[in-house]
C-alpha cells in the first residue's frame, strides 16, 4: 500500500476509534477487574469475525491470519484503568468526555490503545490480501499492577511469535506526532518497601526501647548520599522515597517505621547496584541501632527497562516514513515511568513507540496519572498508520 491509501483507510475509520475510546473513557476499571471492558471488546471482535482467545482473567488474543505466508507478530493494547479521581476539564477546558465511574478514570490514555488497535484490526481486515503472516492482537489486563502479563505471555508462549509492537499516547510529544526509537525508552523498576522492626517504648525513656524512626531516617539520608556517591554517574538512576510511617502517639515509641519508594533505571546492571545498595544499607544500618529488617514484597526490580530492537525499530521507522512523510516523526527523551511491555522485549524483539498527544491550544498535555489528564483524539489514524506499518514492513 502506499502512504496516501493506508492514510486514508485509517482516516476512515477515525469516527469509529473516536467513539469506541468515549465508550471505553467512560466506564473505566481498574486492573484485574475489567470485565464489562473485556465485554465490550468481544463485542466489537465479533462484529470483525475475526477469531479470538479468552484468557484467564481479562485479557483477549485476537487472531488475524493473513493470505499470504509470512511472520507471525504481535500488536499490544492494554485494557485497565486507574483508581484516579477524574476532572471535568483539562488544563484549559472542559473534556470532550468524562469518566461516569466515581474514583476511577482512563489518565494514562489505554483508551486511545484499545480504540487504536480496533482501528488497526479493522485496517487489517481490509487489506487481509495483503497481509502476510498472523497477527496477534493483545488486549492485556492490569497493565498499571502487572497482574495480567503473566496470562498474557503464558498463552503467547503456544505460538511462533517473531516480532512485538505497541504504542502508547505520551503527553511529553506533540499530537500529531511519533517516536520511534531504538534502545532505552522507559525505565525499569526497583521497588522499596521495607519495615524497620525496633523495640516499642514509652517516649521518655528511649533508651529502654529501640526507636526504628532513628535509624529509618539515616537509612533514608544514606541511600540519598549513596547514589550521589556510588552509581554511575554517567547511567541515570532516580530514587523517589515516598512513603515514610511509623507511629501515631508523640509520647509512644513505635515497634515499626516504614519506608517505600521506586528506584527507575535504564541500564539493567546500574538497577541490580542501585537495589543491592538499598537493602545493604537498610540492613547495616538498622543493626547498629539495635533494629532489623522486614522486606515486604514489593522489595523487588518489578519491571526491567523497555529498550527497543535496534533492527525492528528501524524497519518500523522506514516504513512509517514511506507511508505518512518524514513531517510525522520527531525526536523525543526516554520516558521515566515503567512498563510492563518491557516483559515481552525480553522474550521477543520488538519495540515501542510514542504517540504524541500534546495540544496546548485545547488544554491537552497533563501529565499521566492526572486527574486533567485528556488525548487528542485526531492521532488515532497516525497510531492506526504505525501499527499496520509495523505489519506491513519486511
Amino acid at each position: 500500500m502506499n502512504k496516501i491509501d493506508l492514510m486514508k483507510l485509517a482516516a476512515e475509520y477515525q469516527e469509529y476509534m473516536v467513539r469506541m475510546r468515549r465508550e471505553f473513557h467512560q466506564h473505566p476499571e481498574i486492573s484485574g477487574k475489567e470485565n464489562h471492558t473485556r465485554e465490550v471488546l468481544i463485542r466489537e471482535i465479533e462484529k470483525l469475525n475475526v477469531p479470538f482467545r479468552l484468557l484467564p482473567g481479562t485479557g483477549i488474543i485476537a487472531i488475524i491470519k493473513g493470505e499470504k505466508p509470512g511472520k507471525h507478530r504481535v500488536i499490544r493494547a492494554d485494557i485497565d484503568g486507574l483508581p484516579v479521581q477524574e476532572e471535568s476539564s483539562n488544563l484549559k477546558q472542559k473534556k470532550a468526555c468524562v469518566s461516569s465511574v466515581e474514583g476511577v478514570s482512563h489518565s494514562c490514555g489505554h483508551d486511545a490503545h484499545m480504540a487504536m488497535l480496533l482501528g488497526t484490526m479493522h485496517v487489517l481486515v481490509n487489506i487481509q490480501k495483503e497481509v502476510k503472516g498472523t497477527v496477534y492482537c493483545c488486549f492485556e489486563e492490569g497493565e498499571e499492577t502487572n497482574c495480567g502479563i503473566d496470562a498474557m505471555l503464558s498463552a503467547l508462549a503456544e505460538y511462533p511469535v517473531d516480532e512485538c509492537f505497541a504504542l502508547h499516547v505520551y503527553n511529553g510529544l506533540s499530537a500529531g506526532k511519533i517516536n520511534v526509537s531504538p534502545g532505552p525508552r522507559m525505565a525499569g523498576t526497583v521497588g522499596v518497601g521495607f519495615y524497620v522492626c525496633g523495640k516499642a517504648g514509652h517516649g521518655s525513656r528511649p533508651d529502654q526501647a529501640a526507636n526504628p524512626i532513628v535509624p529509618a531516617a539515616h537509612i533514608i539520608t544514606q541511600i540519598d548520599s549513596a547514589f550521589v556517591n556510588q552509581m554511575n554517574a554517567e547511567e541515570t538512576v532516580t530514587l523517589g522515597l515516598s512513603v515514610f510511617q511509623a507511629g501515631e502517639a508523640t509520647n509512644v515509641i513505635p515497634e515499626r517505621a516504614f519506608i517505600g519508594g521506586t528506584a527507575r533505571f535504564f541500564n539493567k546492571e546500574e538497577g541490580e547496584k542501585a537495589f543491592h545498595i538499598i537493602n545493604t544499607i537498610a540492613e547495616n544500618t538498622a543493626v547498629c541501632h539495635k533494629c532489623t529488617v522486614e522486606f515486604a514484597d514489593r522489595n523487588q526490580i518489578s519491571l526491567m527497562p523497555v529498550i527497543n530492537d535496534e533492527k525492528i525499530t528501524l524497519k518500523i521507522e522506514e516504513k512509517l516514513r514511506e507511508l505518512c512523510g518524514d513531517t510525522y516523526l520527531a525526536e523525543c527523551p526516554k520516558w521515566y515511568a515503567s512498563e510492563c511491555y518491557s516483559k515481552y522485549l525480553e522474550k521477543y524483539p520488538g519495540a515501542l513507540g510514542f504517540l504524541g498527544i500534546q495540544n496546548e491550544e485545547f488544554g491537552i498535555g497533563a501529565a499521566h496519572h492526572n486527574g486533567k489528564f485528556d488525548v487528542d483524539e485526531s492521532v488515532f489514524p497516525l497510531g492506526v498508520c504505525a501499527e499496520v506499518g509495523f505489519i506491513l514492513s519486511e
